[in-house]
């Protein structure tokens, strides 16, 4: 219950409620893609920051090994599993926004931990970096193999696996949170000093209004559910909670803190409704957008933003 009283996870539900109503409130997209860029900058900036004082250390890349394996194993296991209700390339799709991570939900964990007084590593940040492009390009490589067998590949493909890895890694979102997080690597205590008003100050008004907004358009895809199988409708919410089990087992077995554990959990959780839709609507014309987008967005981001991140504290502090 605590965690519906945090104003900004109360905008959200103001805008799951708004939109609903069919409400003409909304937020211009340029306004969006400003915030979507700021939360970017201050989250790289608070990991670089957390990075300079920790320095980096066996636990460090024990945690990233952790998050680059999560991102291997679960787009694998979900068309593994996908591919038997779906044709390769809606399975090869979902795998992949499945397998990808939410930077929002990413950002709303973090600031779930802070309000709640659990410690987390800065290089967090880093994982999620990390865990965004393996299931796009295993997605892709996945697409390809159904367009041989099907003797449909051919030199106009419509998007080649080295096209996918350029964006992929040069994705300006990406790039941004990377940069920010060198920065703050680099300029320590005093470069955090001098960015509090920015990166602290306004982080928590700038997610609320941000959340708002992810509100409002969660609520207005909940109509591209319809029609859809009950079945994909209990993966969108069974899917990330099984992640995030294996998530917690691995940070079991790894040592992890209980912040970097709910973190790892969240973002084994979370599924991508930006970065991945982008790519794989260019990249697998095939698949049908309101399956992976509608779940995503319509479903699991809702479910994880109310209930997944408390619950993945939760159970990540038992273990601990």
């Amino acid at each position: 219950m605590q965690n519906f009283l945090d104003p900004a996870i109360l905008f959200f539900v103001f805008g799951l409620v708004a939109g609903a109503l069919r409400s003409n409130l909304e937020i211009p997209p340029a306004i969006a893609r400003f915030l979507s860029l700021y939360l970017l900058m201050a989250l790289g900036l608070k990991g670089g920051f957390a990075l300079s004082k920790s320095g980096l250390n066996a636990d460090v890349a024990v945690s990233l090994a952790c998050a680059v394996a999560l991102a291997i194993v679960v787009p694998a296991i979900g068309y593994a599993l996908l591919v038997r209700r779906l044709s390769r390339f809606d399975a090869a799709a979902i795998a992949a926004t499945y397998g990808s991570v939410s930077a929002v939900t990413f950002i709303t964990a973090v600031q779930y931990l802070e309000t709640h007084g659990i410690a987390y590593g800065g290089h967090m940040a880093a994982a999620m970096a990390l865990m965004e492009s393996p299931a796009i390009v295993m997605a892709v490589v996945l697409a390809n193999a159904a367009r041989r067998r099907e003797g449909a590949l051919g030199p106009g493909a419509p998007h080649g696996l080295g096209k996918v890895l350029h964006e992929s890694f040069t994705d300006g979102a990406q790039l941004l949170l990377l940069g920010a997080m060198v920065i703050g690597l680099v300029t320590g205590e005093a470069g955090q000093k001098a960015m509090q008003p920015f990166s602290g100050d306004l982080f928590k008004g700038m997610l609320a209004f941000f959340l708002l907004d992810m509100g409002l358009v969660a609520a207005r895809n909940f109509g591209a559910l319809k029609g859809c199988s009950p079945w994909l409708l209990a993966y969108a919410i069974g899917g990330p909670v099984v992640h995030a089990m294996l998530a917690l087992a691995l940070a079991g077995a790894a040592g992890l803190s209980v912040g970097d554990a709910t973190l790892l959990m969240v973002l084994a959780a979370s599924a991508s409704y930006i970065a991945v839709p982008a790519v794989v609507r260019q990249a697998i014309p095939e698949a049908n957008p309101s399956l992976y987008f509608g779940m995503s967005l319509g479903l699991t981001f809702p479910f994880n933003i109310l209930i997944g991140i408390p619950l993945c504290a939760s159970l990540a502090q038992r273990l601990g």
